[in-house]
């Protein structure tokens, strides 16, 4: 298995589209409910944001994580995605391949996601516009869904509306792989 690269500079990506936006560093923390060290440390990369907090700062500008990551549009549809050409968006704990590094006019995001043991989605719940779906590979999750847990193993699956808060845990004792769907976009 290799290791996928984060080959992005985080914080000069997020200070360039602030930038675009026309929106100061305190501007932007306002808008996404963050305080303005948060977003100053992100840009000068003192400080590594987990997914659910780069998804909040993002918010403020508004942008997916999938647009986010994306590189620049091609001129032909591309139809398969090769192992090595998913795109990471997460790293750390937790590693998000999304199929397709542009999501633009897309309706649809699928993720090939591993969680480390113990790993989670992050501290706070996840709740945003749309549904999501997915299926156990191996190992075993604990998903919340508005207040309610459920324990999947493998081949074991979800369908749930994304509005409700959610949250996802690797409790077993190795890793943890599913594939992830959600409409729209959301990463």
């Amino acid at each position: 298995m290799n290791d996928a690269h984060f080959d992005i500079d985080v914080g000069a990506r997020l200070r360039d589209l602030r930038l675009k936006q026309g929106l100061s560093q305190r501007a932007l923390a306002k808008r996404a409910g963050v305080s303005n060290a948060t977003v100053s440390m992100v840009e000068a990369n003192r400080v590594s944001p987990s997914v659910s907090g780069l998804r909040q700062i993002l918010a403020g500008i508004p942008i997916s994580l999938g647009e986010f990551f994306a590189g620049p549009p091609g001129d032909r549809e591309q139809v398969v995605f090769r192992a090595d050409e998913l795109k990471e968006i997460a790293g750390g704990p937790i590693s998000f391949r999304q199929v397709g590094a542009n999501l633009e006019g897309r309706a649809l995001q699928m993720i090939h996601e591993r969680y480390r043991p113990g790993a989670e989605s992050g501290k706070a719940m996840l709740s945003h516009q749309g549904e999501e779906a997915g299926l156990v590979i191996r190992g075993r999750m604990l998903l919340e869904v508005a207040g309610i847990r459920h324990e999947l193993g493998p081949g074991d699956a979800y369908f749930f509306d994304s509005r409700k808060p959610h949250a996802f845990r690797n409790i077993g004792e190795g890793e943890l792989e599913l594939v992830s769907a959600c409409t729209p976009p959301s990463f």
